[in-house]
This record gives structure tokens, C-alpha cells and sequence, in this order.
């Protein structure tokens, strides 16, 4: 099993209380913490505008910002977002800023795509809201633009949803053949079969039940659109709450609450921690998280991503995770 580490960016409130003006040199300080620990292949952060669970005015940083301000202050570790919304740019554009960042982090870009979801946000940022069809339409047609830009260093598409007429793209990514495709979503009926078509890399649910079926329906996919299935490598997130015993883990999800409460209220935390950490694969002690992932990797589970809800306030979760579990799965 090979490993990402999520930096936080105020999306999942994971950076209230820091000083807005001192956001970006926590970042920095993580990002090039795991750049200097080759436990770490990757660092990813969230496309997203507004906080979760609900919108807040705490600062969420953009994505594609961040991917070339870690290109320039990390040098070995590979970057990714999980995932790009495609309608949130132009896919020509799109294909241009990473082309231009893979150039910047000397080729240690990842491109996480998927359809997007967040409806609050889109209709916020004036993008509508289309229907799931028109989303993942959207998400065949933008990399399908990827795969021609970062290529033959053009691309042109008179599709349903884009038209692009030699858009050019130079300098080409420094990745030979473009930069990787990480399809994310589970939709069984197009997500899938998009991933069977295009993506070096999948992402979707590490419950067993779920990562096991949708496996078999990429794995359908594949046959059907002949692409090799074993090829693509399939990834899930985890969000971490790590201690050496229980209470260790309970005062971890309980310190989670009391910093969140003051921007969502008691009950909104309390459910918020309840529905996201309880009872997940990566909750409890070490042993506990290694028994959760070993089931999923024996089924197949390539790549992990893992986000730590703390890490900018405390890394000893990150710490013990390096120390115990990453050397059991790897």
C-alpha cells in the first residue's frame, strides 16, 4: 500500500483559530515536513470554496493556488487534489495551469478530477447546479481536453459541453505521456466507466463492501471499453483519530468537538464528529486501524489518503501512524 497525507486548508474547519496572515506557513511547515519523510509518496488538498459541514466565513484555500505554492517550497513529494471539479474551469485552461505546475514541482503533479457535488457552493459561485448527467458529461469531454493538451500540446473538441478549437498548451507537462489521472467517484453507471477509460488511478469508498463492488463494476467497465483493469490503481481517503489507547482516541475526537462547536454549534459538532469519525476505518488504536486497512488492501486497495483533522495543531497523530501503521501496510 502506498500513502498520500491530506494538508489542511480551512475546508473541513481544520484551520480555525489560526491567524488567516499564518494559514500558509502552517501549510508549508506540513507540506514540507512530509516532503522530507519518504513515508509520504503525495500531499493532496480539497477543491473546494466553502467549509463543511456547512458554510462558514473561515477561510478555505483554493486549490490550484496552493499545487503551485507547494510545487515551489517542496522537491520530492507528489501533489494532488482530491479532486478537481471540472466545471470549475475551463478544461483548456485547466490543462494549462497544471501543465504549468508540473513545469514549477519539476513533474510531481497528480490530477484528481471528478464531476463535483457541492451544490450550496456551485450556485454560490454562479456555476448552477446541472444535473448529475451533465456533470459527469462535463468530466468525460474535460479529459478527454487533458489527454490532447498534455500530449500533442493541442487540443481541440467540439463536444456537447466544451468546444475548444486548437487551444494550445506549452510548454508540455514534464511527465512523459501527461500528467496522471485520478478519476474520483463511485458512480457506478458513468464515474466507472469514465475511469475505465482514461484514469491510471481510481478513488472511491474503502468500506470493504462497497470498495469490493465497485471494484467489480470497474472491473466490468474495463472489459467492456478494453482497458486493463489490473493497470489502474485503486485509492480510498481516511480521515485519521489515532491514539495508543481508546481514551487516547476519545479525548482526540473530543478535542475535535470543542474546537468546532464555537463555529457550528454543540449539537452540529457533536454530529459532525459522530457521523465522520465513529466507527471509520481509520479510528482507534494502532492495531485497530492496521486490522480496518489490511482487510480493504487485501482486497485491493492500492493507495491510501489519509487526513488528519488535527494536523495543524497537533502532529503526534501524524507521528504515531508513521511509526505504527504505515510499516504493517506497506
Amino acid at each position: 500500500m502506498r500513502f498520500g497525507i491530506f494538508i489542511p486548508q480551512g475546508w473541513r474547519l481544520d484551520l480555525v483559530g489560526i491567524d488567516p496572515l499564518a494559514q500558509w506557513h502552517v501549510m508549508r511547515e506540513l507540506a514540507q515536513r512530509a516532503d522530507a519523510d519518504k513515508t509520504w509518496e503525495s500531499l493532496w488538498v480539497y477543491d473546494h470554496f466553502h467549509t463543511v459541514p456547512i458554510p462558514t466565513e473561515e477561510a478555505t484555500h483554493e486549490a490550484w493556488t496552493l499545487m503551485s505554492a507547494f510545487a515551489a517550497s517542496t522537491s520530492r513529494i507528489r501533489l494532488g487534489q482530491m479532486c478537481t471539479a471540472v466545471s470549475y474551469r475551463n478544461p483548456a485552461y485547466l490543462a494549462k495551469v497544471a501543465a504549468t505546475v508540473d513545469l514549477i514541482s519539476g513533474g510531481r503533479v497528480e490530477m484528481g478530477i471528478g464531476g463535483g457535488w457541492y451544490e450550496q457552493e456551485w450556485r454560490a459561485y454562479g456555476y448552477g447546479f446541472p444535473p448529475p448527467g451533465e456533470r459527469l458529461g462535463r468530466l468525460d469531454e474535460g479529459v478527454q481536453i487533458f489527454r490532447q493538451a498534455w500530449t500533442t500540446g493541442a487540443a481541440t473538441l467540439d463536444g456537447k459541453h466544451y468546444q475548444v478549437d486548437g487551444a494550445i498548451v506549452r510548454p508540455l507537462p514534464v511527465q512523459e505521456g501527461g500528467i496522471p489521472l485520478w478519476i474520483a467517484g463511485g458512480g457506478e453507471q458513468k464515474t466507472l466507466r469514465i475511469a475505465a477509460k482514461y484514469a491510471q488511478y481510481t478513488n472511491f469508498s474503502g468500506d470493504p463492501e462497497d470498495f469490493t463492488r465497485k471494484s467489480e463494476v470497474l472491473r466490468a467497465h474495463c472489459a467492456e471499453v478494453g482497458t486493463n483493469f489490473d493497470a489502474i490503481v485503486r485509492s480510498a481517503n481516511f480521515t485519521v483519530a489515532i491514539g495508543s489507547t481508546e481514551a487516547e482516541v476519545a479525548q482526540r475526537l473530543a478535542t475535535m468537538t470543542e474546537r468546532l462547536t464555537p463555529h457550528l454549534g454543540a449539537d452540529r459538532a457533536t454530529t459532525y464528529v459522530e457521523d465522520l469519525y465513529r466507527g471509520a476505518a481509520a479510528v482507534g488504536t494502532p492495531e485497530q486501524i492496521i486490522e480496518n486497512l489490511t482487510k480493504v488492501r487485501d482486497l485491493g486497495l492500492g493507495y491510501a489518503i489519509l487526513n488528519f483533522p488535527e494536523a495543524a495543531y497537533d502532529t503526534s497523530g501524524i507521528e504515531l501512524f508513521e511509526r505504527k501503521v504505515i510499516p504493517a501496510l506497506r
